[in-house]
């Protein structure tokens, strides 16, 4: 590895680990001309992701977009930055992982919503919003509508496990 101070090509690995997400190895170097250490970051090089946009314009998937719209979602909401990170890592990983070459905004979207529904309802409408771009006010109800359906399913659920777990 070339030294970034002197351009010395021998460097040795003076301490090597895993960065704490895992996904990279940091490497701390010594060179051996001019003894200066710095820190290098090795990662599995992967081939893009093409997001293939609502007017079939191609571009490079961008987890940095994904996380730009959880925090505008989440503005003003009890979402730490950290379950934001993770939900944004966490589409991209699956986003990586179910498809090959090109995937749909739409379906991004859709992968951000399942997971935001279940994080945040307020932050998952704000995005849901800009993403499903509703145009007026009974389609924003009509969504509204289908959480509301949701939870109370969901919570008359869990009070039919309650029962069934007591008895």
């Amino acid at each position: 590895m070339k030294c970034i101070y002197c351009n010395g090509m021998e460097s040795r690995v003076v301490d090597s680990r895993q960065t704490e997400d895992g996904t990279a190895i940091r490497r701390r170097r010594e060179c051996e001309k001019c003894g200066r250490r710095f820190t290098t970051y090795e990662k599995v090089d992967i081939a893009p992701l093409m997001v293939i946009k609502k007017d079939q314009r191609r571009q490079c998937f961008d987890v940095n977009k994904i996380r730009s719209g959880l925090i505008k979602a989440c503005e003003k909401r009890p979402v730490s930055l950290k379950q934001i990170e993770e939900l944004a890592r966490s589409v991209e990983m699956e986003a990586y992982n179910r498809f090959d070459s090109e995937i749909t905004s739409q379906v991004i979207g859709e992968m951000v919503m399942d997971r935001l529904k279940k994080l945040d309802e307020v932050a998952y409408v704000r995005f849901a919003s800009v993403h499903r771009q509703f145009r007026d006010i009974q389609t924003l109800m009509d969504e509204l509508g289908k959480l509301l359906n949701e939870s109370v399913t969901d919570s008359s659920m869990r009070s039919s496990e309650n029962i069934h777990a007591n008895t």
